[in-house]
């Protein structure tokens, strides 16, 4: 018969993993930045993991992969190493969408650099996840540990849960963000528009000419010196407004 993690992680954990989302979902509410997002995640994979001594979040991007977060600056160095090389358990999860745990010991053979980086480090076991954002893979989130035999299946599986959850609420997140973005470009466009108006108000007033006349000579005068034309708009405003 197949057990479930459910059946099979302590209540306990499994009840500080949905603290820990919780957490994470009250950051993303407060409309922090992806950065502080991405520590948070950090900090609480630290909590949901028992054996997890330190936490980063590697980012690959369209420059290459880089350190968006971590609970330790010396776990850093060993995730540098990985993209110095091109190589390594960090990659290996980015790259298959995959769970990598390994020892590092066991991992010499394979990433030579990695094992070099994290016995300088004092790190012993190695237990990397993806993160997968709206279908595209945003980067991994990294466990470290100074035990050996630190990380087992359970572990592996809980982690998988947590990034899935994880990556589910950043989604949600970004969407927000590009819809803010949206929404304020919108006000932006509306304001201007409100100048824009103004300002052919000002002009009909004052050479007793219609609309779509005033409206033109707002657009000669920001083709003649190279200027938005809500600039132009607004500069007619304040003139009018000086004493």
């Amino acid at each position: 018969m197949q057990v479930s993690i459910e059946d099979r992680v302590p209540a306990s954990q499994l009840d500080e993993a949905s603290e820990a989302l919780e957490e994470l979902a009250g950051v993303l509410a407060d409309e922090q930045s992806l950065d502080e997002v991405l520590q948070q995640l950090a900090e609480s994979a630290s909590r949901v993991i028992p054996d997890a001594e330190n936490v980063s979040v590697t980012v690959v991007g369209p420059d290459g992969a880089s350190t968006a977060a971590s609970t330790d600056r010396k776990v850093v160095s060993i995730d540098a190493e990985q993209y110095a090389a091109g190589q390594g358990p960090c990659l290996e999860a980015s790259r298959t969408q995959r769970p990598v745990r390994v020892t590092v010991e066991g991992a010499r053979a394979k990433w030579p650099e990695f094992t070099a980086a994290a016995q300088r480090a004092g790190v012993r076991a190695y237990l990397s996840a993806p993160l997968v954002v709206e279908g595209s893979v945003l980067g991994a989130l990294n466990l470290y540990s100074g035990v050996e035999s630190a990380f087992d299946p359970f572990d592996e599986a809980l982690l998988r849960l947590f990034t899935t959850a994880a990556s589910a609420s950043i989604t949600g997140f970004q969407r927000y963000e590009r819809s803010r973005s949206l929404v304020a470009h919108l006000e932006a466009a509306l304001g201007s528009r409100a100048e824009i108006d103004q300002a052919k108000g000002v002009l009909m007033a004052a050479h007793g000419i219609s609309a779509d006349e005033a409206f033109q000579r707002l657009v000669d005068e920001s083709q003649t010196h190279n200027t938005k034309l809500r600039v132009v708009a607004r500069n007619l405003l304040d003139s009018v407004r000086r004493p």
